[in-house]
C-alpha cells in the first residue's frame, strides 16, 4: 500500500505499470486487481442499486479488460449484469481476451438494455488521445442516455473521451461520471476536468511505493495534521505568532482584513494590518481582533509595525501597483528577512523583473501565491502556456526565485525547485474576489514557526488544502455554490482544521468528492 500518491501523465502511468510488471507482477494480475477492486467499490457504494442491473460497456483494449473483470465479479455476487464489447469483434490484447472469456464462462452476457441502474464505463482508458472514434462516441451517447434516466455512471481509470494528461474533453462525446475509480495513481487530467470525473477514488492495485523523484504528489489531510499539531496548553498570543499584513490601499482595505481574519482563525495569536493611512479607521472598525497601522514612512515606523514585531510578513493584498507601492514592497523585503508570503499586487509589480525579486526573497522561507494570470505576467508566458503546463511551470519559476510558488486553480499546484505538491480540495464557491486573500492568511499562520530550512512548499500545500476544505464545508452548509460567500468560508475554517472528513476504506488510497455546480 503506497503512502504517496503520484499525480501523473498518461505516459507516467504507463511507466508505473511497466515498472511493476518488470519487477515481477504479471500484467494480468494488475488487470484483475483493478477490476476486482472496482467491483468491490461499486458494490460497497451502490449495493442497493445492483438489483436494478449493471451495464458494462467495454472497449477493445485493456480498459475493456478491466470492465470484463468487473462484470464477472458482480455477476458472481448476484447482480444482473449485461455487457457490450465496442469497437471490435473481440478484445485486442491477450489479457482483455482472457478476462472476457472468463466473464462469459458462466454463460452469455446479454447486451445492455439502457434500463440498468449502474453503468460501468470501460471503453477507453489512459492511452486514448484525441476525439473518440465513432464506436466510442456511440457508447458515450448510450451512457449519457442512461445517466439522464437515473443511472449512476462509474468510469474505470478515466472517463471515456477525457485526455488523462491534459483534461481535454470532447463533449458531447465524453462521459460524465458520477464516480471515477482510478488505479494506482492519480491522473492529471482528472484534476483538471473535475466536472467530468465526479467523485474520484484512487484505488490501490499493488504498484508499490512511488519513487522519490516521482514528480507531483497529492497533498492531503495527513500532511496538514503533521504541519499543524495541536496548540500547546500553555500557549499565549506571543507564542502563537504575530503576522503583519502589508497592503490595503485606499478602497482596498478589505483584502488585508480577509487575510488577517483567516490568519487568526488558523491559529495565529496576533495580526496587524499595515494599510494606507485613510484605510486605518476602516480596518479598526471592521475587524476588532486585528491591530491596524498606517504604511510606515520611515525606518523606525517600519521596525515598530513590521520588522521588529512580526513573525511572518504578508505582502500584497490590496497593496496597489504604483511606484509608491513598489517602493514600499522593496523596503519591506529588504528590511525583513523572515518568512514572507507574496500575493496579488506584490507578485504582479515584479512582472519582468524576476531577477530583482529573487534577490529580495532568497535566504528565507518565501511563498508566492499567484493565480494563473498573475503568474503569466511574472513569468513572461502566455496564459495558455501557464494552463497547459500548470503542473510544471511553478517549479521552474521557483528555481529562478529561490522561493516556493503556489499556483492557484483547479487544481492548486505548489512547487519549489525540488518538489511539487498538488491540492485538490475546493468548490467553485472559492472562485470569487478575496478568496486568495483568505488563502494568504492561512498560509501565513502555517509559516509562523518556520525556520530558514523549513519548506514553505509544504505549508503552502497545507494552506491550500485547508482553504479548499473550508470551501467544501461552507458549500455543503449552504446547500450549493450560489449563496456561499467568503464569510461562510471563514466560518468553516474551524471545522476544516479539525480534518475530520470521513475516509473511505482500503483499497481506496484517496478520495476527492464530486465538485458541486
Amino acid at each position: 500500500m503506497t503512502s504517496r500518491i503520484p499525480v501523473v501523465t498518461a505516459a507516467e502511468s504507463a511507466a508505473r505499470d511497466r515498472a511493476a510488471i518488470d519487477a515481477g507482477t504479471p500484467s494480468r494480475a494488475l488487470m484483475q486487481r483493478a477490476g476486482a477492486a472496482a467491483a468491490a467499490e461499486i458494490a460497497r457504494r451502490y449495493g442497493d442499486r445492483l438489483r436494478g442491473g449493471v451495464a458494462v460497456h467495454a472497449g477493445p483494449g485493456n480498459n475493456g479488460g478491466d470492465g470484463w473483470v468487473v462484470a464477472a465479479a458482480l455477476r458472481r455476487w448476484g447482480a444482473t449484469v449485461r455487457a457490450a464489447l465496442h469497437g471490435a469483434d473481440e478484445p485486442k490484447t491477450d489479457d482483455a481476451r482472457y478476462e472476457r472469456a472468463r466473464a462469459l464462462a458462466d454463460g452469455t452476457l446479454d447486451a445492455p438494455t439502457g434500463s440498468e441502474a449502474v453503468v460501468v464505463d470501460g471503453v477507453l482508458g489512459t492511452g486514448a488521445r484525441g476525439a473518440p472514434a465513432p464506436f466510442a462516441a456511440a457508447a458515450v451517447e448510450r451512457m449519457h442516455v442512461a445517466r439522464a434516466s437515473g443511472a449512476v455512471v462509474v468510469a474505470l481509470d478515466v472517463p471515456t473521451g477525457l485526455d488523462a494528461t491534459t483534461g481535454e474533453n470532447f463533449d458531447p462525446h465524453t462521459v460524465r461520471a458520477d464516480l471515477t475509480l482510478t488505479f494506482g495513481t492519480l491522473k492529471r487530467g482528472l484534476l483538471v476536468a473535475r466536472g467530468h470525473a465526479g467523485t474520484i477514488a484512487v484505488v490501490d492495485i499493488g504498484l508499490g511505493e512511488a519513487p522519490n523523484d516521482v514528480g507531483p504528489v497529492l497533498s492531503g489531510a495527513a500532511d496538514v495534521a503533521r504541519l499543524a499539531p495541536a496548540l500547546d496548553a500553555a500557549a499565549h498570543k506571543g507564542t502563537r505568532g504575530k503576522i503583519a499584513i502589508v497592503g490595503g490601499a485606499a478602497g482596498m482595505a478589505g483584502a488585508t482584513l480577509l487575510s488577517a481574519e483567516a490568519a487568526l482563525r488558523s491559529g495565529a495569536g496576533m495580526a496587524r494590518v499595515v494599510v494606507a493611512p485613510e484605510s486605518v479607521p476602516v480596518a479598526q472598525t471592521a475587524l476588532r481582533e486585528a491591530l491596524a497601522s498606517p504604511w510606515p514612512t520611515d525606518d523606525a515606523a517600519l521596525a515598530h509595525t513590521v520588522t521588529e514585531w512580526a513573525d511572518v510578513v504578508v505582502l500584497g493584498p490590496g497593496l496597489g501597483r504604483d511606484d509608491a507601492a513598489r517602493a514600499l514592497a522593496e523596503r519591506v523585503l529588504a528590511a525583513w528577512r523572515g518568512p514572507v508570503v507574496l500575493d496579488a499586487d506584490a507578485v504582479t509589480m515584479f512582472a519582468g523583473d524576476t531577477a530583482r525579486l529573487g534577490t529580495l526573497l532568497r535566504g528565507r522561507p518565501a511563498l508566492l501565491t499567484p493565480h494563473p494570470l498573475e503568474l503569466s505576467r511574472l513569468a513572461g508566458l502566455s496564459l495558455d502556456e501557464i494552463l497547459a503546463r500548470r503542473f510544471d511551470v511553478g517549479r521552474e519559476l521557483a528555481a529562478t526565485l529561490g522561493a516556493s510558488v503556489l499556483l492557484k486553480g483547479v487544481p492548486t499546484v505548489i512547487s519549489d525547485e525540488h518538489a511539487t505538491l498538488v491540492s485538490a480540495t475546493g468548490t467553485p464557491a472559492l472562485a470569487t474576489a478575496g478568496s486568495g486573500d483568505v488563502l494568504t492568511g492561512i498560509a501565513a499562520a502555517l509559516l509562523v514557526h518556520a525556520n530558514a530550512d523549513a519548506r514553505a512548499t509544504e505549508r503552502g500545500a497545507a494552506a491550500a488544502w485547508i482553504h479548499g476544505r473550508a470551501g467544501e464545508i461552507a458549500t455543503a452548509r449552504r446547500g450549493g455554490v450560489r449563496g456561499t460567500t467568503l464569510r461562510d468560508v471563514l466560518g468553516a475554517l474551524s471545522d476544516a482544521w479539525r480534518g475530520d472528513a470521513a475516509r473511505a476504506p482500503y483499497p481506496v488510497l484517496a478520495e476527492l468528492p464530486a465538485v458541486p455546480g
